[in-house]
């Protein structure tokens, strides 16, 4: 049960910022939409160092020097499965006009959903790999920093289901975009799921799943989140987003943790 509160929590979070098309009528200002962006990335950031790197490399001390090794090949598997996904999966980045991946013909609103999708997949593999963790026994990880790190992809989270839902909207009305933004975040409880069942089969693998976690979390950070945060006017906003978002996250890890 805990581990399922654990995995679920992000979904919430996605959902709960989905309701908000239903409250809201216009569309968020460039300003505000940037320092979402901005505090999304620095929530995920801070959580792939505290939550994810670091103790990848603490469960590795055994190795000595190469302690860094687990975290840093779990690492560049997680940059380049994400950049496979990206070059595989049809989507729609927020604000864009031009789709990524193979040509198709999907309708835009399919094509935002799978961009959000593909970026919720490595939010799930976090959580899953740190509950990992808790199920294993594992003393480098605390159940209070399982939960900081759930709490902290949730709150990130609310305003990304809401920034996913308000295009659809006019193409769909309000209770379609609701659906749509909270399908988005399923993907997050499922992916989770599959990693506490896959490291548990391979519990030494434990170090390499939270980096390769944390690298897939840093890709979509430096692809998408920080160039839309910076585009334009006024980029110094998703600036301080960030830094909101990073000092956030590492409260709540290092508090809690």
């Amino acid at each position: 049960m805990t581990v399922f509160l654990g995995l679920i929590i992000p979904f919430i979070g996605t959902t709960l910022g989905a309701v908000c098309v239903f409250f809201v009528k216009n569309e968020l200002k460039p300003l505000i939409q940037k320092s979402l962006l901005g505090f999304a990335a620095g929530v995920m950031v801070a959580a792939s160092v505290w939550s994810l790197l670091i103790p990848a490399m603490e469960m590795s001390g055994s190795m000595g020097r190469l302690a860094f090794l687990p975290a840093a090949v779990g690492f560049i598997i997680g940059i380049l499965f994400l950049l496979i996904l990206d070059r595989a999966i049809p989507h729609l980045h927020i604000g864009c006009e031009e789709a990524e991946g193979p040509v198709c013909s999907l309708k835009k609103s399919t094509m935002l959903i799978l961009a959000v999708t593909i970026h919720n997949i490595p939010e799930g593999i976090s959580s899953g790999a740190i509950f990992a963790g808790i199920v294993s026994g594992n003393t480098n990880i605390t159940l209070a920093g399982a939960f900081a790190l759930s709490i902290g992809i949730a709150i990130q989270n609310l305003p990304e289901g809401f920034i996913v839902s308000l295009p659809i909207r006019s193409e769909n009305g309000r209770g379609k975009a609701f659906f749509y933004g909270m399908l988005s975040g399923i993907v997050e409880p499922i992916a989770g799921g599959i990693t506490v069942l896959f490291a548990s089969f391979i519990t030494p693998g434990l170090p390499y799943l939270l980096a390769f976690a944390a690298g897939a979390m840093i890709y979509v950070v430096v692809e998408e989140l920080i160039p839309e945060a910076a585009e334009g006017e006024h980029s110094n906003i998703g600036t301080i987003g960030f830094a909101a978002g990073f000092v956030l996250m590492m409260i709540l890890d290092v508090a809690l943790g």
